[in-house]
């Protein structure tokens, strides 16, 4: 192509966005937050959540943590080399799990375990650049890996299980991976991101997920095409986290810029910001309540955000841990939130 149609080409893209975003701006009449306000009054009120358990066990930092589709277990994975499923009711340990890397940065717990299969997997990988996946059903003591799924070249940043057969992993090498857990190998490779992939959150019928990113951005993916279909800007810093509002037409994103946001896959646009008091402090990690009425965010300085998420505005700040919260998370039927920390510690809230 020509040097003339080049620049033809790229003039006339971006007469196209331009006409996109001004029509998207006409449309743009009001904000979420005066949108609500008008309409549901004062703020909700209601008793701060409180910690009603302390996980101890773990001897070194925790990175990251994810319930189980029963509702009352876990687990969490930390440096000092395992990774551990825990009652959250009784605080008990169920299973220890030795790790071949304690560099590990993610974990995931299979939500469709099929009856009488003899099979409940869990997730991890880290700075070995490898998804390890494990059966807590296996007779064998120590528990070892099942499955070492190995493709990506750099650091595994976050897994989440489609199903009993399939796994999604994002990595810093920039990419997201689907692979065949029964047949170890790799199904598809999404690759538009220019930055370290940092967190993936699916869709409800598993045919999309939302990727955040070291580029400041988020994107939509469509699973079956392999296909970046939206992206999403506005954080100044590296997304660390995204996590799908309950309708699953929005999703929240956490970012070391000092905010978490709120998109509207529909309206192709932000929403809503929340952001520290502190602009150097970090947001680690997002989550929903059950409603999607409040939103929960972790950060560098140790603290949880309780957001109301139609007015913006913060409720209260959940105070306990003595370091970083790294990783948190609401279960299924909304009953409790349980954050993760580099003090070593889980704690449920409720």
């Amino acid at each position: 192509m020509s040097k003339e149609k080049q620049e033809a080409l790229q003039k006339q893209i971006k007469t196209l966005k331009d006409q996109i975003k001004a029509q998207k701006d006409e449309k743009n009449d009001t904000t979420l937050a005066k949108y609500a306000a008008d309409r549901t009054g004062d703020l909700l009120q209601g008793e701060k959540p409180k910690t009603r358990r302390t996980l101890k066990g773990h001897l070194a930092k925790i990175y990251a943590m994810a319930w189980s589709a029963n509702q009352v277990h876990l687990v969490s994975a930390s440096q000092d080399g395992k990774l551990l499923v825990w009652d959250a009711l009784t605080t008990n340990k169920t299973h220890a799990v030795p790790l071949r890397s304690s560099w590990v940065m993610t974990c995931a717990f299979e939500q469709t375990t099929k009856p009488d299969s003899g099979k409940l997997f869990v997730a991890c990988g880290g700075l070995d650049n490898t998804c390890s996946i494990y059966n807590l059903e296996s007779k064998e003591l120590p528990i070892r890996s099942v499955r070492e799924l190995n493709a990506h070249t750099g650091y595994l940043s976050s897994c989440k299980f489609l199903g009993h057969t399939q796994i999604l992993t994002g990595s810093g090498d920039m990419t997201c991976i689907l692979w065949d857990i029964d047949a170890n190998t790799k199904i598809k490779e999404f690759t538009e991101h220019d930055g370290d992939v940092m967190s993936v959150a699916l869709s409800q019928d598993e045919k999309f997920f939302i990727s955040g990113a070291c580029d400041s951005t988020a994107k939509l993916w469509d699973i079956n095409s392999g296909k970046c279909v939206q992206t999403f800007t506005g954080h100044t810093g590296d997304i660390n986290a995204v996590q799908y509002f309950p309708n699953y037409q929005a999703f929240a994103t956490g970012s070391d810029d000092a905010s978490a946001r709120l998109f509207d896959i529909r309206a192709d646009r932000e929403m809503q910001a929340y952001s520290h008091s502190d602009d150097q402090c970090g947001t680690t990690s997002v989550a929903f309540s059950i409603s999607g009425r409040y939103l929960f965010t972790g950060y560098d300085d140790s603290s949880c955000g309780h957001w109301d998420t139609l007015s913006g505005k913060q409720l209260t700040v959940l105070e306990g841990h003595d370091n970083r919260v790294s990783c948190l998370g609401v279960n299924t039927d909304g009953t409790a939130l349980c954050t993760g920390s580099w003090d070593g510690l889980l704690k449920i809230w409720a």
